[in-house]
């Protein structure tokens, strides 16, 4: 039977000779099958240290990536001065209030600064919810080390935002709260996380609960790891205990830190940094676009080889046939809470690049002369549909200012640039189009975006869309 390694603390009253050994630096094993796990997985060592005030007691396997057997091995390195992470979660575990302790413990605002709660969502509609719905850049500095934070929604119906940007970073932090343990987005991000390699750092939030379960969580996470398939290295993961609202983490429930250095410390040992071809052709593939006035569309990704410079000029491309050229006008790189203009960005970082004004997410920004493609972006196909048409009825006019069908048209339309998880088709007639979304909640937001920027339309019933694979028909179905 397939085993693997799992380090156990001292206070579990398992003896050596309870499990059977091989060669490996962990001193237990266990069955999958049986599913004999315990509590945090921490160091190679049978005894899990807590860590002292300077944090230096943490250690990680996965801190030790597995480097590639090909022939580009020579050429990739990684950056130690570089972390990518993004920050996952289901809806209302504390991952927006955990990200707000990290900003402000890192310095990212002065001391007699003002700042408002749940800084990262700062769009209208997330303030009023509550959730998260667009993800957001920002990046703090720790010992030297610079970590672009990542904050991305945690409700399902917006997944499509967190399958692109896992192609930015290294590794996540995965937030599960304290009491309810793994929920279904949970399941959802965990499993695309893992199959693009990364690694995970499990932040037990909200520990601060009277009604806090710890070891529950976290055995029910290390379940989830294995009904997902994650490979031995990606099983070991380190566990943080953590109360977003009061800024401390440790890595025992019982003994927190007065501040959140064993998540900074964690972060800085567990997920590794960007493996990059300094030397090679310019690549970065675009993930996210943004729009302001005097900008024009803006192109958000990360750097993955060469280097990019402010006025160079570029290839556009879509696919190998399919590419056009441009140039950088504007270079900005993610410092603090901002933007901040650059003159060269360095294989690695999450960069921010002006002047192209078609550009679309999936397509690669790449050296004029050698560049290539990398591989567009694939995200899960959309389960519900809606029909949108003008408003016919003898009020129409009274309430919003875009009335006809060219004007809804457009709009619909503009919200494929920035929104993969969408689909719009025509209708049965001119005035009706069909908007297909990851649930009722994805399009009710589009819904609610569009009537608060001057739009009057009238929508129809959300109907599932069921497909048609081998003369039977299946329908979206959620574990």
């Amino acid at each position: 039977m397939e085993k693997m390694a799992l380090t156990v603390q001292n206070s579990l009253l398992f003896s050596s000779t309870t499990f059977p050994k091989k060669n490996s630096s962990s001193p237990f094993f266990f069955n999958k099958r049986n599913k004999l796990f315990g509590l945090p997985l921490s160091s190679s060592k049978p005894t899990l240290r807590i860590a002292s005030r300077n944090n230096k007691a943490i250690k990680c396997s996965i801190s030790e990536v597995t480097e590639p057997k090909t022939e580009e091995k020579k050429k990739l390195m990684r950056r130690a001065d570089i972390r990518n992470i993004a920050i996952v979660a289901h809806v209302d575990h504390g991952k927006t209030t955990l990200v707000d302790a990290m900003l402000k413990q890192t310095k990212v605002f002065r001391d007699n600064q003002t700042v408002q709660e749940r800084i990262m969502d700062s769009n209208d509609l997330e303030r009023e919810r509550g959730i998260t719905i667009l993800s957001k850049n920002t990046s703090v500095t720790y010992k030297d080390a610079k970590i672009n934070i990542i904050d991305t929604p945690g409700h399902s119906d917006f997944g499509g935002e967190v399958e692109r940007i896992l192609n930015m970073v290294e590794g996540i932090l995965l937030v599960v709260d304290s009491v309810e343990g793994p929920m279904p987005q949970t399941r959802f991000v965990l499993k695309k996380a893992l199959e693009f390699g990364h690694a995970v750092v499990v932040v037990v939030n909200k520990i601060d609960r009277s009604s806090a379960r710890p070891d529950f969580v976290v055995n029910s996470t290390f379940e989830l790891f294995i009904e997902l398939n994650a490979t031995d290295e990606q099983c070991d993961f380190q566990v943080i205990y953590a109360s977003g609202i009061k800024g401390k983490a440790g890595l025992s429930p019982e003994d927190l830190a007065d501040d959140l250095g064993p998540l900074f410390e964690s972060i800085m040992r567990c997920i590794p940094g960007p493996r990059i071809d300094k030397d090679g052709s310019l690549q970065m593939l675009v993930t996210s676009t943004e729009y302001e006035g005097h900008k024009g569309r803006i192109a958000i990704g990360r750097l993955e080889a060469g280097v990019l410079e402010k006025g160079m000029e570029v290839k556009v491309c879509t696919s190998e046939d399919s590419c056009r050229y441009a140039r950088v006008s504007e270079l900005y790189v993610y410092e603090k809470f901002f933007r901040v203009p650059a003159e060269r960005v360095e294989a690695g970082d999450i960069c921010a690049v002006c002047g192209i004004s078609d550009v679309q997410i999936g397509e690669t920004i790449a050296d004029k002369l050698t560049g290539k493609a990398l591989p567009s972006i694939k995200v899960e196909e959309p389960t519900v549909k809606m029909s949108f048409s003008i408003n016919t009825s003898p009020f129409v006019g009274r309430e919003g200012k875009y009335v006809t069908s060219r004007n809804l048209r457009d709009r619909l339309y503009r919200e494929l640039e920035r929104n993969l998880a969408m689909k719009v088709e025509d209708g049965e007639t001119a005035d009706t189009f069909i908007v297909s979304g990851r649930g009722t909640l994805h399009i009710t937001i589009l819904i609610e975006n569009m009537r608060r920027e001057g739009y009057e339309f009238m929508v129809g019933p959300p109907k599932v869309i069921n497909k048609k694979v081998d003369d039977k028909v299946l329908e979206p179905y959620e574990n």
